[in-house]
């Protein structure tokens, strides 16, 4: 192995290292960690990179990535890291978990609905928190740093608070909070939930959600959307 290959090889330790200590430096995480109890909870961490999170959730939680090197990095830690791609999350063989962790992950995906709706075949109870960067409500804030990460070149799907939570609603979820968890206190939160660029929704499944009579008239007689109204309860 040459110098370089291992000045190469100690720089990407030292980056993994850094992200593992400012996540768990991170006031937002623990804010989050805190109000779903996750440190104790087994947790289905979808899109878990190297486990940065994960490392932080109770015993018995998994992860998920289409990264063969981040599978690697998790399982040398001890994390239960598993190859798997989230929008085949219906084909999945997973274990039971209590709660569902997607940060950073829907503004990557081909197709967030059909994400939605295959998630949501494997929900019984379970809480699902979905952490998203989010275009603040006042664009003109995207002319600073911290406000445009939703605009990051590897971002394929782009949303404001709103189109985020009604993106969530609308695949079949009851959304119980929308909070930025810059503080610990809701109230306090909330006096700055309209500029935060990154935005966490709680939510669970819907069990009395059904697409719409106008959408299933649209729908129905074309092959290619029937498997998503199956996921729905709509007859």
């Amino acid at each position: 192995m040459t110098t370089h290959t291992l000045d190469l090889e100690k720089v990407k330790a030292e980056r993994l290292q850094a992200r593992f200590r400012g996540v768990a430096a991170s006031r937002t995480f623990q804010n989050v960690r805190e109000y779903c109890g996750l440190g104790h909870k087994r947790v289905l961490d979808i899109g878990c990179g190297s486990g940065e999170y994960l490392v932080l959730c109770g015993d018995e939680s998994v992860g998920i990535t289409t990264a063969y090197d981040e599978v690697e990095n998790g399982t040398h830690m001890g994390l239960d890291i598993r190859y798997g791609n989230a929008e085949k999350i219906d084909e999945l063989e997973l274990p039971t978990h209590d709660v569902v962790w997607c940060n950073n992950l829907i503004e990557h995906i081909l197709s967030p609905h059909e994400f939605l709706m295959k998630l949501r075949t494997r929900l019984q109870k379970e809480q699902v928190v979905f952490g998203v960067p989010v275009i603040p409500l006042i664009s003109g804030l995207m002319r600073f740093r911290k406000f445009r990460g939703s605009l990051a070149f590897s971002h394929i799907n782009f949303f404001t608070r709103d189109s985020l939570v009604l993106t969530i609603e609308r695949a079949g979820y009851t959304v119980e909070s929308v909070r930025p968890f810059v503080f610990r206190n809701a109230l306090m939160d909330r006096l700055v939930a309209w500029c935060a660029p990154h935005i966490y929704v709680i939510a669970r499944k819907n069990e009395a959600f059904a697409y719409s009579e106008k959408k299933i008239h649209e729908w129905e007689n074309e092959p290619g959307y029937q498997r998503v109204m199956q996921m729905a309860d709509t007859k």
